[in-house]
């Protein structure tokens, strides 16, 4: 069995908002890639339907300013798409991997076409130039490895 983590996802107040378990998939100096079923209710999103169970393999970066989640279907396996997170990089600590949301996400859909989330959200967090152009930054490194179909793994 593969060791397993907590994940959390803190509010740029540093209070965990949302955490659940995940397995670890590999490990680096920069970087975690953990696996986790999705465990809440059937939810529509843009163009597809996140089930329970679906399969979320996780690719969370100490270096980077986001987080990157592949989704298969739970019953063919087959990737739905790819949920970005911008975020401050990820903390490494013993059996729990955090991150500090920021409000903006990146979906792409298999066809490529990608759809930038939340950005009213992200305009009243009220974040500091320095991280808002951080945050920023991120958003356009992501944009560009999807548009060269690199993404980062």
């Amino acid at each position: 069995m593969r060791p397993s983590v907590k994940v959390q996802k803190k509010n740029p107040a540093g209070a965990v908002t949302y955490q659940y378990e995940g397995q670890i998939l590999s490990r680096d100096e920069h970087s975690i890639v953990l696996e986790a079923l999705f465990d809440r209710a059937d939810m529509p999103f843009m163009d597809v339907i996140f089930r329970t169970g679906d399969r979320f393999v996780e690719y969370y970066f100490s270096d980077r300013w986001y987080n990157i989640f592949v989704i298969y279907d739970r019953d063919d396996g087959k990737i739905k798409g790819w949920y970005c997170n911008i975020s401050k990089p990820a903390v490494f600590e013993d059996a729990v991997v955090s991150y500090v949301d920021l409000a903006l996400d990146l979906w792409v859909s298999t066809d490529g076409k990608q759809t930038v989330l939340d950005e009213d959200e992200f305009e009243t967090l009220g974040l500091d130039e320095e991280l808002r152009m951080s945050a920023l930054k991120g958003l356009d490194e992501l944009k560009g490895l999807f548009k060269n179909n690199n993404p980062p793994f």
